[in-house]
């Protein structure tokens, strides 16, 4: 037997193809949560940080997307009060998502 063959006898093989993708696709429709309303006081106190929040802004947001919970610190690039949006790096999140929200380094202003 010729060496190639011989190593082609130990590749891993998957017998049942597409099983571990439809497993992780139920795992996560399983971990899905209903979106709880914020209370009149929280959701004064996420606008009151919006209010001071500016671009360059390190921030803690949590918030929810697509049946989860989220949480990300990131550096504020956008902040946009007619889309209200908020736009970490890459991660852009409606005000009507935010859950909870800390400024954790704010810009120096006039850098």
């Amino acid at each position: 037997m010729r060496r190639e063959d011989r190593a082609k006898q130990f590749l891993p093989f998957d017998a049942m193809k597409g099983l571990y993708e439809a497993l992780r696709k139920q795992e996560e429709l399983f971990e899905r949560v209903e979106r709880v309303e914020l209370g009149e006081e929280d959701a004064e106190a996420i606008s009151a940080v919006l209010s001071r929040i500016s671009r360059g802004d390190t921030v803690n947001v949590t918030f929810f997307r697509t049946g989860h919970y989220l949480t990300r610190t990131g550096v504020v690039t956008a902040f946009d009060t007619v889309k209200r949006t908020l736009r970490l790096e890459n991660d852009r999140i409606a005000f009507g998502d935010v859950v909870a929200l800390e400024i954790v380094n704010a810009a120096s202003d006039g850098g």
